[in-house]
């Protein structure tokens, strides 16, 4: 290829060999330190033009607040199942207060958010017409950390390093890890048998000095090293120089949509290839890259695998819209398929959350019913249909078994919930099952807000679960008409006699 460096070896795109190191992700103990910040998304539909400036007005619909820079790292390795510990700090106002509750309602994760008097936490609001972001204000603060509060914050580190395997410093450059503060918590991870991983800031790369390695994009390392890179080869021996420079074990650099290109401290050179089905949205991308591969080393994988499977869950977390996370079984679909995120239906709630925003930036209108489906009958069949006659894309909600018991009484379900998803999986009418283990799908409608609520006809309007939930924001309910003679429960007690 032109410009590419000698000896460069090119991976594929996706590699069923990397299945089992998603699978002992789970194992893998990482430490993430640097950098909180909230993100905030404000999220509308754009109709018109101000009369008061040439400016697009934006009718708000919703807002999401999530964890952002280091915060971000946090969440995918929670999505990824590693176990996670946080050290980091926020200003003593409401902006930190909410990241200390977004981190607390991370199950598992061992967090330790200090506060500091008269600090300002980072907010970034982005403003986003449909799926383009219009606009972003940063509410922000870029100085050291006091000394009192410098001093716990290396002994939290210190105290907690010896329980993790891997180490990651997410460096924004709002203050936590400056004036040495990143250089002595390298010295102390590689004492402590770390590798550490590095996602890194600035144009100053001394400042990181023996770490495993550092992740800049490609603009980054051409600032870092002050040499070209517009082609492989200049990027492979921008590169070298900081590994010589540095020492660091190797360089990770991310080249947009011409994938990764990974520089090893012992002269190997891999090329990964860029591998997005859609971009959307490059927001949180690195956090993600960062996050994956250190879970992966700290599950003992060799650099080029982490690597590999890093530059899997770029290409996955880029369709997605905001700062978002990748899931360990998204990573393994996509390694068994890479059709297979578009084509798969029974899933759990954060992945139909995902499915459901792709499928409403093409427009396409959602439908919701459920039930238990216990034994699929014709009746079931002709709501199924009826209901997806009247939307684009149609959601089953699932009773799980137990809640079935509750519902039903002892001796049901016939069929575990595996079997019933399987079943309405196999129907044309059906694009995607979520399981739920409430009485009623209450919840799960204020999660998906279907533009159209089904249920059968035997219901009174007034009567249906989420009514007013979805006509609340402009969505519609529909009573279908049901089929004489069919019912679950006198079929299975006519089996019964």
């Amino acid at each position: 290829m032109p410009g590419a460096a000698p000896g460069l070896k090119t991976k594929a795109v996706s590699e069923t060999d990397l299945i089992p190191l998603v699978e002992a992700l789970a194992r893998s103990r990482v430490l993430c330190v640097g950098d909180v910040m909230l993100d905030h998304y404000v999220y509308g539909r754009v109709e018109r033009v101000s009369p008061e400036a040439p400016i697009p007005v934006l009718r708000v619909e919703r807002e999401i607040r999530k964890l952002g820079g280091a915060g971000n790292v946090l969440s995918n390795l929670h999505a990824l199942g590693a176990q996670g510990c946080f050290v980091s700090v926020t200003g003593g106002d409401d902006a930190g207060r909410e990241v200390s509750k977004l981190v607390a309602g991370l199950p598992g994760v061992e967090a330790h958010v200090l506060s500091e008097r008269g600090r300002t936490t980072t907010i970034k609001t982005r403003y986003i017409a449909e799926t383009q972001q219009m606009l972003r204000a940063d509410r922000e603060q870029s100085a050291p950390l006091k000394d009192s509060l410098r001093e716990d914050f290396q002994r939290m580190v210190e105290e907690v390093l010896p329980h993790y395997q891997v180490t990651v410093l997410s460096d924004y450059a709002k203050g936590v890890l400056t004036e040495g503060i990143a250089a002595e918590i390298i010295a102390a991870a590689v004492q402590a048998g770390h590798r550490v991983v590095v996602d890194p800031k600035g144009r100053d790369y001394g400042i990181y000095r023996g770490a495993s390695v550092l992740k800049p994009n490609r603009r980054e390392l051409g600032e870092a090293t002050t040499r070209p890179v517009g082609s492989e080869a200049e990027v492979v021996e921008a590169a070298r120089v900081l590994i010589g420079e540095h020492g660091f074990g190797a360089v990770l650099v991310s080249l947009s949509q011409d994938g990764m290109l990974l520089v090893e401290a012992s002269g190997a050179t891999t090329k990964l290839a860029a591998q997005a089905r859609e971009v959307y949205d490059v927001s949180g991308a690195g956090d993600t890259v960062i996050a994956v591969l250190a879970a992966a080393l700290a599950a003992g994988a060799p650099m080029p695998d982490a690597a590999r499977l890093a530059n899997v869950a770029a290409g996955i977390v880029v369709g997605k819209v905001g700062t978002a996370v990748v899931h360990a079984n998204e990573l393994i679909e996509t390694l068994i398929d890479r059709d297979a995120l578009a084509t798969r239906k029974v899933l759990p709630l954060p992945l139909a959350l995902d499915e459901l925003a792709r499928w409403r930036r093409k427009g396409l209108r959602i439908g919701f019913t459920n039930g238990c489906f216990d034994l699929l009958h014709p009746g079931h069949v002709s709501l199924l249909s009826q209901a997806r006659a009247q939307c684009d894309r149609l959601v089953v909600g699932l009773n799980s078994d137990a809640s079935v018991v509750r519902l039903k009484g002892p001796g049901r379900p016939v069929q575990s919930e595996q079997a019933r998803a399987a079943v309405l999986a196999s129907l044309a009418s059906v694009d995607l099952v979520v399981i739920f283990d409430e009485n009623t799908p209450l919840s799960l409608i204020a999660e998906i807000k279907p533009e159209l609520l089904v249920k059968g006809a035997d219901y009174r309007h007034d009567e249906v679960v989420g009514v007013e939930i979805v006509e609340a924001y402009g969505g519609k309910v529909m009573l279908a008409e049901l089929l004489p003679g069919f019912s679950t429960t006198a079929t299975i007690a006519r089996l019964a006699r």
